[in-house]
């Protein structure tokens, strides 16, 4: 029954650490995260170190679990990196996308639009992935397609959204979107898609790291 109940925990903190309401700092105390989940300290324990070797959390000397923060440097890598592989599988998908598949794109990004005036940041990365799973998962090379998964799976351990700290940088998505979705619908060739994606991926980044500059934090370059 431990296991049950440590995959309980993993999940539930997990979950909380995503949705933004374990934020980056939060202290995780294991003996109210017991009592809240209505276990022993003992799985909550596991779902912790679990969690840490996941880069969701970190160990700190007489603080003890708190959730980690955004890396800088990992996440300029990261973005980096999803910026070519996922330009190169969107630009790849493009032939193989359909009308009702960029119909479908359109009513994702439509819901990402009315999300702007009463902003859910959780919530509108949630759909942002949606869109550009779209675009990409019909990638007929499925190495390109795993190094694309990877890149999300590690944007979803750096936590946050990052709209949380650029809001503003919704918006401009939201339109870019569009003309991606227009290169699409026309029958672009592939490296205008590939081009106009890879430079999608590359304003989010650059307007995080304007973020981070603007706040003093040091460059990771």
């Amino acid at each position: 029954m431990t296991a049950s109940k440590s995959e309980l925990a993993y999940t539930v903190i997990k979950d909380k650490i995503l949705s933004g309401a374990y934020s980056p700092g939060y202290r995780l105390v294991l003996s109210t995260l017991a009592g809240q989940l209505g276990v022993s300290v003992v799985p909550v324990r596991e779902a912790i170190r679990r969690l840490e070797a996941e880069s969701f959390i970190t160990f700190e000397r007489n603080v003890g679990a708190t959730v980690a923060g955004i890396d800088p440097t990992e996440y300029l890598y990261t973005m980096q990196t999803l910026s070519i592989i996922e330009g190169a599988a969107t630009a790849l998908s493009a032939p193989l996308i359909t009308q009702p598949d960029i119909d479908r794109a359109r009513e994702v990004n439509a819901r990402m639009r009315a999300c702007l005036d009463d902003f859910d940041p959780v919530r509108f990365t949630a759909l942002n992935l949606d869109f550009h799973s779209v675009l990409f998962e019909s990638c007929p090379n499925p190495h390109i397609l795993d190094l694309v998964h990877r890149g999300w799976n590690r944007l979803k351990a750096l936590r946050q959204s990052t709209f949380t700290y650029v809001p503003g940088r919704a918006r401009e998505s939201v339109a870019e979107h569009e003309e991606l979705l227009r290169l699409l619908e026309s029958g672009a060739p592939a490296a205008d898609v590939e081009r106009a994606a890879r430079a999608h991926r590359a304003a989010t980044l650059d307007a995080y790291l304007a973020h981070n500059a603007n706040d003093g934090v040091p460059s990771p370059y």
